[in-house]
């Protein structure tokens, strides 16, 4: 019945502080005890693991691009065009990511409310590829005259947008179900997820659209 003790809010504001600092680092795959002052053997330690991890994620999608060398080989716009679908896809996973991971950590995403989130998410991303569809479908139409390249790019970013913004919130969820650590492990599934998902929509519907 003693007072032994006071926590104050600056207490727990450096808390907060931490908490926030160790989720961004993990988030980047650098790993909370990376510091302006380590040396650059220590750095590079740190951050090489998580690189050979990406590099071989990132062969899956120089695989579906072999899927369709034809179709690129006839179209060699496509070249050109395939880096604005995948790369929306990831950014916009990485948005959803952020907010999932946040989420986890604060507990305001939980068992109760995890499903409200997903279907938020699903719809969240619809929109923002029907906004991005109508951007790129009057790129296409004005840049190359072509109305049904920009049907396929439209179509390629709506169906990318949708997957980006489910596999931000669903990978946190099944990786912290699993038992493992959604803010260190979530960045390479998410980017290779929209990576794949981005070329192999775009390919397929132009193989599918324009030859």
């Amino acid at each position: 019945g003693r007072l032994v003790g006071v926590i104050t809010i600056d207490d727990a504001m450096n808390v907060l502080d931490e908490e926030h600092e160790e989720d961004v680092l993990r988030l980047a795959g650098v790993g909370e005890d990376s510091h302006v002052s380590d040396t650059a053997l220590q750095t590079a330690r740190q951050r090489l693991p998580w690189l050979i991890a990406n590099l071989f994620t990132a062969s899956l999608s120089a695989m579906v691009i072999s899927m369709f060398e034809n179709t690129i080989a006839a179209l060699v716009t496509l070249a050109a065009l395939m880096p604005i679908v995948a790369s929306t896809g990831g950014i916009a996973g990485t948005q959803s990511l952020a907010v999932a991971v946040r989420g986890l950590a604060t507990r305001d995403l939980n068992k109760g409310n995890a499903r409200r989130v997903v279907i938020r998410e699903l719809f969240a991303g619809m929109l923002n590829g029907l906004g991005l569809a109508l951007l790129l479908f009057a790129g296409g139409f004005v840049l190359f005259g072509d109305p049904l390249l920009g049907m396929v790019l439209a179509g390629a970013m709506i169906v990318n947008q949708i997957v980006a913004a489910l596999a931000g919130v669903l990978i946190p969820l099944l990786l912290r179900r699993l038992g493992l650590d959604p803010a260190l492990a979530s960045g390479t599934f998410v980017t290779t997820l929209t990576d794949v998902m981005g070329f192999f929509v775009f390919l397929g519907l132009a193989s599918w659209v324009l030859l």
